[in-house]
């Protein structure tokens, strides 16, 4: 077994594609597990905005996470219809191209992406804050485990869909069950209690308000709770990875998710207020997640305690596989248009897109590095994506059932419309609570990545443009083309050169460049030159030398053809490089690669009717030990001299 198949798995065919896909439940770890792990950081966001008020501000959570739940709910009846008229794998992407025009749909892109891309670093960045919350002594080691857990969920998706699938289950499962026994049993100890209960681990205690209420402050605080809805989408962007029938498979794995999501969230937000249960700062010592003080006061700091710690921790470090399963996606719808680099289209060995997991991989490291793996640093800028493709999608599907004549276009157009507008409404709240905070690296980010969009397609069409059929293509081609070969010295490395260069046409150049300090030329290697040429009836090469006072090798080569290409504007230039090809790649470097910078130069400065060939020859060098003993003194020489051309001094 090779190294690739242990760690990735063996390749798998094309026609194994439907086998790959995933049912309902489990396509809940593959792509509800941001939406789930949100219940994690969205109450807390908001509850860390209102910590200056004090005891106050918890007074406010509750009916700010049930207008978030209201806005979730309205979002979830949207996405439900975007599946049902997109089930190809609509996403805000195909939607809003397809319905406002494609500068629309790479600006809904540019969102997703970056959506995607920090929903990688907060979840788990989050997932550690809760592992630090139990372990404390592990807080100065909270980068390199955020590190640690990105590498671990590269691996699993580069294994393949159904892989994280089955992978990740067992944790969603465990993570769903303990938070609701913990939501449960305290809801019914409020109730005992009046509303009251007794914590059994006191929490946090709270600081003096530090300042006086505010509507700005309670609007940051809904701007930061809104990160619960992130990821939510994820299921309309992946339809076509359930089986079939996918439409119905897909709205079951949503309505699971976000049913799951509004109880928990709930949950939280009112045991939270019925426990007197606030935020602490992220990074400073003594921190503490919401969902550990939260157990820890329902159900004590025992074996609950750190089961549920644990299903936390897992689920919110491996929420980021959302985006690993939906990231890849949209960069291929995008790819497929021209707007990305193409290879992004393109499927790896396991029938994932391979390019664009690693991609993500890259990019959401450098993000854990440069904000140290802390949550609160990352919060601002999460929610602007999200919410702007939301606003997006849910525009494209007012002007999708606008021209649609089916049943019922007017009510989804009602809830649609509804859903754009509130989305809009609260991306236009977060962009402005969150802009000094860090959303403006958002705002700022968008506009880029999707300039940086259309740059591409023009660079596609520019190709499209150029290398179009023509009416006459061989007109120009018809004649022989005049041959050059660049040698050094006679070898065989050059005599195989030459001969297929006389093979190919009647009129060669052999360039030699002379310079001082040159080893001197093998004698009779001219009249070597003649008898191969005679003795197969073809045409003598002319050999050219080229002065070089200044010890250049490659330079009068490049001046000499590009002078050949001006001089014969109606005929192909072929330069044929002799190449040595090495078997150990360690002997590359006993050489100084002239042929390899020769080659690229040639195709950087020489003109459409240029044509670079190059004739390897291959070293066996045990065969070469072997005989050895057997060559005769010339032979030997000439074996000695079997060096490519790139063994000049200097380029």
């Amino acid at each position: 077994m090779s190294l690739m198949d242990f760690f990735f798995g063996a390749p798998l065919p094309s026609s194994e594609e439907s086998e790959e896909r995933v049912g309902p439940a489990r396509g809940i770890p593959i792509f509800g597990m941001d939406a789930l792990s949100s219940v994690a950081y969205g109450a807390e966001a908001a509850l860390t905005v209102l910590l200056p008020l004090g005891i106050a501000g918890l007074t406010y959570i509750l009916p700010l996470t049930l207008a978030i739940a209201i806005l979730l709910t309205i979002v979830f009846f949207s996405y439900r219809q975007t599946i049902a008229a997109y089930p190809s794998g609509g996403g805000s992407y195909t939607v809003a191209k397809e319905n406002l025009g494609q500068h629309a749909g790479i600006v809904a892109a540019s969102a997703l992406l970056i959506d995607y891309l920090l929903n990688v670093a907060v979840g788990i960045s989050a997932g550690v804050g809760a592992l630090v919350s139990a372990l404390p002594k592990l807080q100065p080691h909270t980068l390199s485990l955020c590190l640690a857990i990105l590498l671990f969920i590269t691996f699993a998706n580069l294994r393949g869909v159904r892989e994280p699938g089955a992978l990740f289950f067992v944790p969603v499962c465990l993570f769903v069950g303990c938070m609701f026994g913990v939501v449960a049993w305290g809801i019914v100890q409020t109730l005992r209690t009046g509303g009251h209960p007794a914590a059994a681990v006191a929490p946090h205690t709270l600081a003096p308000p530090i300042a006086a209420f505010s509507y700005w402050i309670l609007l940051k605080a809904f701007a930061s709770g809104c990160t619960a809805l992130t990821g939510i989408e994820a299921v309309s962007n992946g339809v076509q990875a359930f089986q079939r029938p996918a439409v119905k498979n897909a709205r079951i794995s949503l309505a699971s998710i976000i049913a799951i999501l509004l109880v928990l969230l709930v949950g939280v937000a009112y045991l939270s207020h019925a426990y007197r249960i606030a935020a602490t700062r992220p990074g400073e010592p003594g921190y503490q997640t919401l969902l550990s003080q939260l157990t820890a006061a329902v159900a004590g700091k025992g074996i609950a305690y750190f089961v549920t710690t644990a299903a936390i921790l897992s689920v919110v470090c491996l929420s980021a596989n959302t985006s690993f399963a939906d990231f890849p996606r949209v960069c291929r719808s995008v790819a497929l248009d021209g707007y990305l680099p193409k290879s992004l289209a393109n499927r790896g060995r396991r029938l994932v897109f391979s390019e664009g997991i690693l991609i993500l991989a890259i990019l959401a490291g450098v993000l854990l590095i440069v904000f140290g793996g802390v949550t609160d640093r990352l919060i601002p800028l999460f929610a602007v994506g999200a919410f702007l493709a939301f606003t997006m999608s849910q525009a494209g599907m007012v002007a999708h059932w606008n021209k649609s004549r089916g049943r019922g276009r007017r009510r989804s157009m009602l809830v649609n419309g509804f859903g754009a507008a509130a989305t809009g409404v609260t991306t236009c709240v977060i962009v402005v609570a969150k802009f000094v905070g860090g959303a403006w690296i958002v705002a700022l980010l968008i506009p880029l990545i999707v300039a940086l969009m259309i740059a591409t397609r023009r660079h596609y069409d520019r190709v499209e443009r150029e290398t179009a059929p023509r009416p006459d293509p061989l007109k120009e081609f018809l004649r022989p083309p005049l041959v050059v070969v660049p040698i050094e010295r006679w070898s065989s490395i050059a005599q195989k050169a030459v001969s297929f260069a006389v093979s190919i046409s009647a009129d060669v150049e052999i360039l030699r460049v002379n310079y001082l300090d040159q080893e001197p030329q093998r004698p009779g290697w001219k009249s070597d030159l003649a008898h191969l040429t005679r003795d197969a009836g073809l045409s003598e090469p002319r050999i050219v030398n080229l002065p070089s006072p200044y010890r250049f090798v490659v330079r009068p080569i490049i001046d000499h053809i590009l002078e050949l290409e001006r001089r014969h504007k109606d005929r192909q230039i072929a330069v044929v490089v002799p190449t040595l090809v090495e078997s150990h790649w360690y002997d590359y470097f006993l050489h100084t690669q002239s042929s390899e910078l020769l080659s690229a130069l040639l195709l950087l400065e020489g003109n459409r009717r240029v044509v670079v060939i190059n004739v390897p020859w291959y070293m066996d060098h045990a065969k070469a030990a072997g005989s050895a003993s057997e060559d005769s003194p010339p032979r030997q020489s000439a074996r000695r001299a079997g060096k490519k051309l790139s063994h000049g001094r200097r380029a």
